[in-house]
């Protein structure tokens, strides 16, 4: 094994060498070219839709949940004054109403894909949905004046415990959760009747739904995108029964 003076001369007379190289004019060695940004970094720069953005990053959007979340707290707190505990409900959806999947939208729209059933099952697994602004205090509202709570969603049964497990994780309090039939329809009134007559698996007794909350005309009962067409009459219980908030994404509007 060489000795550490002999290491250190050879070592310096390499150094000597690259010096004399390029005193001497001798060309430099090219720079490495830039590393290409990687597919994850381009789909992560790309922009997203004005519809994910606003529903994203708007103040607008976080006032506005705010806003009927509070309008329906104060029509339920009249509606508990005048019913025994127990016997009075609110439905509600849960996509885009209480709980936000707008992570979701981002993800598929920057890779260039569309919504479909497995990657939505997939997105459902993950767990990652969070609260809307609002939800959580107005369902902690509605149990402490002594309402029942029942989610109608269009998840499906085999999504329902993932869903579930979200709403355990951000303390959104409820006492049934109705999801749609794997293989069945998305038709909620079947699901809203049983909670009316009491014939939900929760065994709830019969209730009286005093407050519906959704984000889709189809979240509640009897109506359809024909009302657009109809004079604001047909708008009667919105603001007072109905509560509806924004959801720009996606929506029964875009096929009808």
């Amino acid at each position: 094994m060489p000795s550490r003076s002999l290491r250190s001369l050879a070592l310096f007379a390499l150094a000597l060498a690259g010096v004399a190289a390029c005193r001497s004019g001798a060309p430099a060695a090219p720079p490495l070219p830039a590393t290409p940004p990687t597919a994850a970094r381009e789909a992560a720069e790309k922009p997203l839709s004005l519809a994910i953005r606003w529903s994203r990053d708007s103040a607008e959007h976080r006032a506005i949940y705010l806003q009927v979340y509070r309008a329906a707290t104060s029509h339920v707190e009249q509606a508990a004054a005048e019913r025994p505990r127990g016997g009075w409900a609110v439905v509600l959806d849960a996509d885009e109403t209480t709980i936000d999947n707008s992570v979701y939208q981002a993800e598929r729209e920057r890779a260039g894909l569309m919504f479909d059933s497995a990657s939505w099952h997939a997105w459902t697994k993950r767990r990652e949905a969070v609260p809307q602004p609002g939800a959580q205090a107005f369902l902690a509202r509605v149990r402490e004046l002594g309402g029942r709570i029942a989610i109608v969603t269009n998840r499906t049964e085999s999504e329902c415990p993932d869903t579930e497990a979200v709403f355990r994780a951000h303390d959104l309090a409820y006492d049934v959760m109705l999801c749609k039939p794997d293989a069945g329809p998305s038709d909620k009134s079947p699901r809203f009747e049983a909670v009316a007559k009491g014939t939900t698996p929760a065994g709830l007794p019969p209730l009286e739904i005093v407050a519906f909350v959704g984000d889709n005309v189809y979240d509640f009962p009897g109506l359809s995108q024909a009302i657009r067409r109809q004079p604001d009459t047909a708008f009667a219980d919105f603001g007072v029964r109905f509560f509806a908030l924004p959801n720009p994404m996606y929506g029964s509007w875009e096929r009808n």
